[in-house]
């Protein structure tokens, strides 16, 4: 490939890993509010937390489509060794998002039924998000690949390492959410967010610290990335900034200032994305094919770069326009129809 052509590849990774970070920092949040559903207190409570994410969770999840179809027609070697690999906890999470989405509609038409749909809301936002944590994990320890075709088993994915960073993304999602109640609710249910983001902060911020250890032993060349020249200046520098995120988180979360909480929030996301770019890159399934090697033909990258260069900016439009238009704080009388 010769020059625009040459740095295809890149683009579309760098397309793909925006639309997972960006589908990552904002369906983050509802599912975060999903996860705390039964731990907040009184029926006007998760009502008004539901009705806050009521216009913007479907939408959130057009990032997941972007980047899953992206995968598939860019990448197509590596969507078909990562599905293989990731099987189980894909079908998982994408059942669990099917049946929370159910949850949400039928909640809100029934009261005889309520209670259930409510545990079934909580229950598909834990499950989805501990399957995304679990693929996560799964991922960076490396599918096992002979000959560019996935030749482990389909629960390789099952580790202490995978466990720990479920876990993770529970925490983080309740960081994220908890800061999304502040900005949306007041009085009982803001004064508990509060109290819960400090601690899911400090929690997030553990199992980061844990799996910052224990990464780059995963692979022999993630240690060399990170404590070889010039990695080493990022693996100091990203530390530090994730001190100064989630200063301003616990600062912000502590006051009345709910959109930096949140802002810092998806600070310590974009750093931890980052430290992922870092142990991977260029590859794309971690030590085994690269960028380049498993990408389709210039041509039909190109093609493909033509719409997403078109519909992009619609999406962005219409999820920041649904943002503005149900900005502010939310109540229990409100109906998300």
């Amino acid at each position: 490939m010769s020059g625009f052509a040459h740095y295809l590849p890149d683009i579309w990774a760098a397309i793909i890993a925006f639309a997972i970070l960006t589908y990552v920092v904002l369906d983050g949040f509802d599912l975060g509010i999903g996860i705390l559903f039964p731990f907040l207190g009184s029926e006007e409570n998760r009502t008004r937390a539901m009705n806050s994410v009521a216009p913007v969770w479907d939408g959130n999840e057009t990032w997941l489509v972007m980047g899953g179809g992206g995968l598939l027609a860019v990448f197509p070697l590596a969507y078909g060794i990562i599905l293989n690999a990731l099987y189980v906890p894909i079908i998982i999470m994408l059942l669990s998002l099917a049946f929370r989405g159910v949850a949400f509609e039928f909640r809100g038409k029934t009261r005889r039924w309520q209670k259930l749909w409510d545990k079934a809301f909580f229950g598909g936002s834990l499950i989805a998000t501990l399957a995304q944590g679990a693929i996560l994990g799964g991922l960076l320890r490396g599918p096992e690949v002979t000959d560019r075709t996935f030749t482990g088993g389909p629960f390789d994915w099952v580790s202490w390492f995978s466990l720990g960073t479920a876990l993770a993304l529970v925490a983080g999602y309740v960081m994220l959410g908890s800061a999304w109640l502040v900005i949306k609710t007041s009085h009982g249910l803001y004064d508990l967010a509060r109290r819960v983001g400090q601690v899911s902060l400090i929690v997030t911020l553990g199992f980061i610290a844990l799996a910052s250890l224990a990464t780059p032993f995963l692979h022999p060349e993630y240690y060399h990335r990170w404590f070889q020249w010039p990695g080493v200046i990022w693996s100091a520098v990203v530390p530090l900034l994730l001190m100064v995120a989630g200063f301003g988180y616990w600062t912000a979360i502590r006051s009345d200032r709910g959109v930096v909480a949140y802002l810092s929030g998806i600070a310590i996301f974009v750093l931890c994305f980052a430290g992922l770019g870092l142990s991977i890159f260029p590859y794309i399934v971690p030590a085994s094919i690269t960028i380049r090697e498993a990408s389709t033909t210039a041509m039909s990258q190109g093609f493909i770069l033509v719409g997403a260069a078109i519909f992009l900016p619609i999406i962005f439009a219409y999820t920041a326009y649904a943002y503005w238009v149900f900005r502010g704080k939310t109540s229990e009388h409100e109906h998300h129809y």
